[in-house]
């Protein structure tokens, strides 16, 4: 069961605000497709890149752009609001991690562009304990047979599962 168990960054991030999402993600229900976030998220994703640059795999996980800046190798996440950067953050560290066990050393970067916000993440001994642990409970949630109950949180009323937790 563990082989099955694909943890990747986007889990990760869904998991730092709501374990029932990166439950049902993590299973492959689709959300509504037609949710003005999940349209905007699309949106983002598909016009972020620059002109020639695509996703990067690492893992299980893609990332949104990597590129050099001064010889560091940055991965850079972008965001369309800054309500998310906490998982944001983690997410990027998740990749850091990633990277760095397959011998690359890099920096990450949020960036929310209709905020104009960029923030630098670099990984810290206390981030790697923390970003493992998350990983570890993750990991426990994916085992559950069920997901967990739906739980009102600030985040729901811009959740296009809602249907899964509230119909």
């Amino acid at each position: 069961m563990e082989d099955e168990i694909r943890i990747n960054g986007t889990l990760v991030w869904y998991y730092t605000f709501c374990p029932r999402e990166a439950w049902l993600m993590s299973r492959q229900m689709t959300p509504d497709e037609d949710d003005e976030n999940v349209v905007i998220g699309r949106f983002l994703h598909e016009n972020r890149q620059p002109r020639g640059r695509k996703e990067v795999e690492v893992g299980h996980s893609k990332l949104d752009v990597v590129r050099r800046d001064s010889g560091t190798l940055v991965v850079t996440e972008v965001k369309k609001s800054r309500h998310s950067l906490k998982g944001a953050r983690m997410q990027v560290l998740f990749y850091l991690i990633e990277l760095r066990k397959r011998g690359i050393e890099a920096e990450g970067e949020l960036v929310v562009p209709e905020e104009r916000k960029v923030e630098r993440v670099v990984l810290t001994q206390e981030d790697r304990v923390k970003i493992e642990q998350t990983v570890e409970e993750l990991r426990a949630l994916l085992r559950r047979a069920t997901p967990p109950p739906p739980k009102r949180i600030p985040a729901c009323k811009r959740c296009a599962y809602g249907e899964y937790c509230w119909a």
